[in-house]
């Protein structure tokens, strides 16, 4: 519209705004009469069953001798491999763990030592992007989000695949991989655009190293000097295998189950995944628990007695403080209940990289708020289910240790996802057959009769 920029809200869209407004808001009660799980889960957490998978397992809850369930610790399994025994098996070999995780996953069988080393030569083989991508595709448009340049590379790649909508099963298979191993370059070529056009810094594209690991390739990517501590290496690879695959009813593994269920190509799957992931209630959770920490860091003022604390959390809880949403960030699962074991197992390594980095008054409040919260909570709120600090309490800290910036939070995750996004793919390829299609309960007026226009008031 004429004087109207693009972006502009103009009245007549407010206009029509009010209408909307008025219509299509159903009544909560009616999810109850009709036994609707809304967000598909029961109060406790518990989803509706809505396909089979053999790529992983979330356990939350344990059945008694008389069949009765009950919360237990939370329990992740890649499949059929506890994570807690993959992690400590690569740790304590003293090597990266994410590539041998992308294997198991895509091959449901932990790879040889042989095995191993040459699908890392592969990976790093495709860690490339075609000529001139990166001037034409990421340096000349960017954005100031980088989830959305992500999905926009993604959706490009299809344009220099000859291949791009052969849905056989070994294609795919190269698709996902090439997918996986440029996925961190674009990421962070992404942030060197932004941070160079928008926001006004130095512009530096450093070539991936192929003798590197794929956590040592984003360090090395970002980092002007491209140095890093081998501690710093170690716990960036670890968030990224914790990250890599969480059952096929997350939200954005879904969206990956349903789009492919269409028949369509693997870069449209990916992009409506990476559109799924980008959302704050999935994949941006940790920023909040990041900028909640900064806020609550500005409010106590240098007190972190219990008292303090307390009476944070409290007003965060009355929305009191900080977004004022009512909510303790990095707080509570939608499955897990008593604990969630990647949340476990990062908080083993986060002291350590506190300790290196000279930060343990943060690493000690973050311990204290973890205490604390699940008591406030418990006593302040209706709760169905156990409440324990998730993963995404302690990412954010780590990935602020690391010194990368919050830009970049949601990507890390997508760069670990996307090792599960193509498991799953694969499987509804082979295994799933029919287009996914649930039924929705129309609860709208079935009266209403058709009027000529000139007689609609």
């Amino acid at each position: 519209m004429p004087g109207y920029r693009y972006c502009d809200i103009t009245p007549e869209i407010m206009e029509l705004a009010s209408k909307l407004a008025c219509s299509s808001i159903i009544d909560p009660q009616l999810y109850v009469k009709y036994d609707v799980k809304r967000g598909l889960r029961d109060l406790s957490g518990k989803g509706v069953i809505a396909g089979l998978t053999e790529v992983s397992d979330i356990i939350a809850y344990k059945k008694d001798e008389q069949g009765v369930e009950h919360p237990c610790d939370g329990v992740l399994i890649y499949r059929g491999y506890d994570i807690r025994d993959l992690v400590a098996g690569f740790i304590s070999e003293n090597r990266y763990g994410f590539e041998e995780i992308v294997y198991l996953l895509l091959f449901s069988r932990l790879p040889t030592k042989n095995e191993l080393a040459d699908f890392s030569a592969l990976i790093s083989g495709y860690r490339t992007l075609p000529t001139n991508f990166v001037r034409d595709i990421i340096l000349k448009a960017p954005s100031r989000d980088m989830m959305n340049t992500l999905a926009r590379g993604v959706l490009t790649l299809y344009a220099y695949d000859e291949n791009a909508d052969d849905i056989s099963l070994p294609n795919v298979l190269r698709q996902c991989i090439q997918l996986i191993s440029t996925m961190p370059l674009i990421s962070v070529y992404a942030y060197q655009a932004f941070s160079h056009y928008i926001d006004g810094q130095s512009l530096f594209i450093h070539s991936p190293d192929p003798k590197l690991s794929t956590a040592e390739n984003i360090l090395h990517l970002l980092r002007p000097d491209s140095k890093y501590s081998p501690l710093e290496a170690k716990i960036l690879d670890l968030a990224l295998v914790l990250h890599a695959e969480h059952g096929g009813g997350n939200n954005s593994t879904f969206t990956t189950h349903v789009v492919t269920s269409s028949g369509t190509d693997t870069y449209s799957t990916f992009a409506a995944s990476l559109a799924s992931l980008k959302g704050p209630k999935h994949g941006g959770a940790n920023i909040k628990v990041v900028r909640m920490f900064e806020d609550m860091k500005r409010e106590l003022d240098g007190d972190t007695s219990d008292e303090k604390i307390a009476d944070y959390l409290i007003r965060l809880l009355n929305k009191q403080a900080f977004d004022r949403s009512g909510l303790i960030y990095g707080m509570g699962h939608a499955v897990y209940s008593l604990s969630d074991p990647r949340a476990d197992i990062l908080k083993s390594f986060v002291c350590q990289l506190a300790e290196e980095k000279g930060l343990m008054d943060d690493y000690k409040l973050y311990s204290k708020v973890a205490e604390l919260a699940p008591k406030i909570i418990a006593e302040k709120r209706k709760i169905y289910k156990g409440v324990a600090a998730n993963i995404d309490f302690y990412s954010g800290f780590v990935y602020s240790m690391l010194g990368l910036p919050t830009e970049l939070y949601t990507p890390i995750f997508a760069i670990a996802r996307i090792a599960g996004w193509s498991a799953h793919r694969l499987e509804e390829l082979m295994s799933g057959g029919k287009i996914i299609r649930p039924s929705y309960k129309f609860v709208g007026d079935m009266s209403r009769k058709y009027l000529p226009i000139d007689e609609r008031g």
